[in-house]
């Protein structure tokens, strides 16, 4: 399929998109399938992107990154996705927990952490959902005390990925203003074998390599270089990490969204019932044109995204990353559905890798916010309209 990316993108981007599609071609849908078949991480991808230099290239040079942004970093995640093979930790490790510590962290927390992210040694899951919270960050729970020159975090935590493979956790805690009495989120690091932090892994029908689970916070002693940044800067801090989040969610719609199309260009132009290969049919034709087009467009509001961010406009970028990642998710499942329904019977089966997609598809509506709460979004900060909540 053509793409009119080459008049957007500077010659370093597409040779770096040109790279990655190769990588990820090296693995493909077929590889993603067999780890996740035998209940295994996609260590060997990992670790071919870290030592290309990828999972960093949005780190700073100083500390072994890319010293690159949100916009290589998306294009990364994106062609991976497009073979059909999306690293969803991309999203956790480097774009959401890299750049909080990036922009925020101490010098030693920098040092201790970003090398790792960087070249893939060291990976650092997000946790900031909660049972009774969903996407209103305001009715967080987990609360972090001061006890001496430590901190004590309590607390319940849901839909984490890739807790059992990193070597430590994000989390969005809340502590109490001095002045005001009320409570304010902050960011505290939190080791992995820190007494008091356990895990269930949550029973998914998503089948992927990443497993998601629910953490219990039992009053988790860390001592006070665990929180990341100014306490007082904790809710500029936390949405500095939700946009490349959502920008990055967006790259992962595109990239399923362009493998699935690509299953079904393909079966189009080959199927035959007739005289004609079926693509020769509009009833078969427009929607796959209709789903390219989705998905270029997609693309362009999370590159207009990403550029933003990275040019340090973060109220710009927030409008634009939650933009793309609404039109990203709706794209992805459109095309999803519209390549199965192409095949056929053949849309429900291994062989073409297609009928997974069909519920990894919805994480790109539902993750990290709904698409509800992006329309709540659009119409009070874009539009002007009053809440209803």
């Amino acid at each position: 399929m053509s793409t009119a990316r080459t008049a957007l993108e500077t010659e370093e981007h597409q040779a770096l998109r040109a790279a990655v599609a190769a990588l990820g071609k090296r693995y493909g849908r077929d590889y993603m399938t067999t780890v996740i078949r035998e209940g295994k991480h996609t260590d060997e991808l990992w670790a071919e992107a870290a030592k290309l230099g990828y999972l960093g290239v949005n780190l700073p040079e100083e500390y072994g990154g890319g010293g690159g942004g949100m916009a290589e970093l998306s294009i990364i995640l994106e062609e991976l996705g497009a073979a059909g093979s999306p690293l969803l930790m991309m999203i956790v490790s480097p774009a959401i927990c890299g750049t909080v510590i990036a922009r925020f962290g101490t010098e030693e927390q920098k040092r201790t952490w970003l090398p790792g992210l960087a070249d893939g040694s060291l990976t650092m899951a997000f946790g900031i959902t909660e049972p009774d919270a969903g996407s209103n960050s305001h009715r967080i729970t987990t609360t972090a005390r001061r006890d001496g020159d430590d901190w004590v975090l309590t607390g319940r935590k849901v839909f984490v990925s890739g807790v059992d493979i990193a070597d430590a956790t994000l989390i969005v805690g809340r502590t109490e203003d001095a002045r005001s009495g009320k409570l304010k989120p902050c960011l505290f690091i939190v080791p992995r074998d820190a007494p008091g932090f356990g895990r269930n892994q949550i029973d998914m029908e998503l089948h992927a390599p990443e497993k998601q689970f629910e953490l219990v916070l039992d009053d988790v002693r860390l001592p006070a270089d665990a929180l990341v940044g100014d306490e007082d800067a904790g809710l500029l801090q936390l949405f500095a990490g939700l946009n490349p989040e959502r920008i990055m969610t967006a790259a992962f719609g595109i990239g399923m969204g362009r493998f699935a199309l690509g299953r079904a260009v393909e079966y189009a132009r080959t199927r035959q019932v007739w005289k004609d290969p079926i693509g020769a049919h509009q009833a078969i034709a427009h929607p796959l044109a209709t789903a390219h087009i989705d998905l270029e467009l997609s693309r362009l509001m999370m590159q207009k995204a990403a550029r933003l961010y990275d040019e340090g406009d973060d109220i710009g970028a927030g409008e634009a990353a939650n933009m793309a990642k609404y039109a990203a998710g709706e794209a992805c499942v459109k095309a999803v559905d519209q390549a199965v329904h192409t095949l056929g019977g053949n849309g429900l089966t291994r062989e073409y890798g297609l009928a997974s997609l069909i519920t990894a598809s919805r994480v790109a509506r539902i993750a990290p916010v709904s698409r509800e709460m992006i329309l709540n979004y659009v119409s009070h900060q874009s539009l002007g309209l009053p809440k209803s909540y």
